[in-house]
Order: C-alpha cells, then structure tokens, then sequence
C-alpha cells in the first residue's frame, strides 16, 4: 500500500470503533469481524476478502500501543500530509517509511511481497478463532475432492446376504462395490477415493442402493414378516407347523388352540443378521375358509355350528357402534 493510502485511511471506522476505544474493545471488536469476514467463511465473496484484509490491517497498528500513538499522531496532521512511497531520495518529500522508521512496514506485516494477504503475519493470540490454521491466503488451503452419486437395484437375498456389484464408468474402468449382509432399502454405501478429485485427495463414491421387494418375506427393521396359512381345525384346536426362514431352512411354530386370523407369532433369532443386531421372524397366522366342502364336511360344519349356536362373536357389536 503506498505511503498516503496510509495517511487517508481511517482504521477506527474500518474497525467501527471509536477513536478512544480501549484495546479490550479493539480486540473484541475485531474478533468478532474477523469471524464474520473470513475467507474461509466466505468462499468466492471478494467484498468479504477485501474487508477481511482491511479489519487485520487495522487491527494489526491499533493493537500496538506504540504504533497506534503514532498512527494517531500521522492522522492529526490531517490531508495536509503528503508523503512519498520511495525513500528520502524523493523530490520535495521526506520518505513515509524514512520518517517514522519503518514503522508501517512492520504493521503491514500482514501484506505479502506479491501484494496478497498472508494470515501468517495475525497475532498469534487470535489463532483459535480458526483453529490455528493460518496459511497464506495466496495459497489455498487445500480440500478434498468433491464426493459422486450413484444408485443400484440389488435383489432380497443380496441385501440379506451381502452381495458385491460393479459399476462402470464412461472410461471403461469397473468399480467393485461391497454391499453388506442386512443392508436396508435406500441406504447409501461409501466408497471412498472413486469421487472428484481434489488437492487434498478424491473425494467419495456414494452409491444408493434399492431392494427389489421379495413375494413371500417382507422387512421390517431387522424383523422378517411372513403370512402363512393355516386351515379352521389347526387354528382351532392347535397345531405344530413348519415354516421356512431366511437361511432356507425351516422352523417349527407353535400354533395355540383358538388362535384368530391375523394373531402374528415371533420366532426369537431368525429375522435379518447384521453386524449390530439379529432381528426375528414374525408370523402372521391367516385362516383359510375352504371354497368347496364334500357333504361329509358340509354336514360336519352344521354340526359344529349347532354345537356352538350359544356364541354370538357379535353381540356387543350394537353398543360398540354408539356415537
């Protein structure tokens, strides 16, 4: 910055502080700007970049006791002052630098030699207001690649058992991706360094994986569902039935006497194996009303029907139904 930019400019307004201000204001004050107008907060926002090397530039001569007497000292001569940005060699001029002893160099510590702002030259006493990551802001800090998107249709027994897919890019290359045994419908796998470059390294794959819906089990968290059928006399009167699981082998289930449609049993430890739990199986008992009876049966079912004549399912239907 040449010599009068220094002269003219007021670093109290920039910092919006006034010219009395106590240096635990100052350094509140500047705080909280410094927060606001990082470039690291800021990303592609000139004006924010600008106003974060103005509040430091201030800030770095107004925190100094002596180089804020001084500054005051240069401001009350007011825009009559004019100085020159070369040294004493200046005609009609004494050089800015050569007079006060190179004291501005020292408070533009935070300017670089390619005219960038280097956050190396901040008070080290400000470090934690970015986690002590200071780096000259000429030079990027460097981040990591951006991560892709991409989605599967895996089949039940895939997302059951585990499965491995390869998925193809433009450029012929395959990338094997390792599904999980007990993976649910709709959740993402990571695939990490297959994702947008990056200066600090690629970024990720992430692959959304669907499920292709089963006809006999069905999910639920890490239960399995299944419906079975069972006849009248087996829920009636009770019945010992084998039904089959996940593993491809079959379990035998309970069936009490007196059991209604659509009571669900639980067969404890056979739904879907995870790394963090084991869910179970859950039965839906469905009682099955024959479409065609034999006279034989035909008779059996009126007899059965006398026999039970005094119970009426549907007496208290009426006061139920009372609004």
């Amino acid at each position: 910055m040449a010599s009068q930019d220094w002269v003219d400019k007021d670093f109290y307004a920039i910092l919006g502080v006034s010219k009395d201000a106590s240096e635990a204001d100052i350094k509140k004050t500047y705080r909280k700007l410094a927060r606001k107008y990082h470039p690291d907060q800021n990303q592609g926002d000139e004006a924010a970049e600008k106003k974060f090397k103005d509040i430091s530039e201030a800030y770095s001569v107004l925190s100094n006791a002596e180089d804020r007497e001084q500054y005051d000292a240069i401001r009350a001569m007011g825009s009559g002052a004019r100085f020159s940005a070369g040294g004493s060699g200046a005609s009609g001029s004494a050089g800015f630098d050569d007079m006060f002893g190179g004291l501005f160099n020292n408070a533009r510590g935070g300017r670089s030699s390619r005219g960038g702002f280097d956050a190396s030259g901040l008070p080290p006493e400000f470090a934690d207001i970015f986690g002590g990551a200071y780096q000259g802001y000429q030079q990027p800090r460097p981040t990591k690649g951006a991560d892709r998107m991409a989605q599967t249709t895996i089949s039940f027994a895939g997302s059951i058992k585990g499965t491995t897919i390869g998925l193809k890019e433009p450029s012929g290359e395959v990338i094997d991706v390792r599904i999980p045994a007990g993976i649910k419908d709709g959740q993402k796998v990571r695939v990490r360094g297959k994702g947008q470059a990056g200066s600090a390294g690629p970024g990720d794959l992430m692959v959304a994986v669907h499920v292709k819906p089963h006809e006999f089990f069905s999910r639920d968290g890490d239960n399995i569902r299944i419906h079975v059928p069972v006849t009248f006399p087996e829920a009636a009167l009770g019945a010992d039935i084998t039904v089959p699981t996940l593993d491809g082998e079959s379990v035998k289930v309970r069936i009490p006497a007196g059991t209604p449609s659509g009571r669900t049993l639980r067969v404890k430890g056979k739904g879907v194996s995870t790394s963090k739990s084991v869910g179970d199986l859950l039965v839906t008992v469905d009682v099955v009303t024959p479409q065609k009876l034999s006279k034989e049966a035909e008779q059996a079912v009126r007899d059965f029907a006398s026999a039970t004549a005094e119970g009426d399912p549907r007496a208290d239907l009426a006061a139920k139904a009372k609004l």
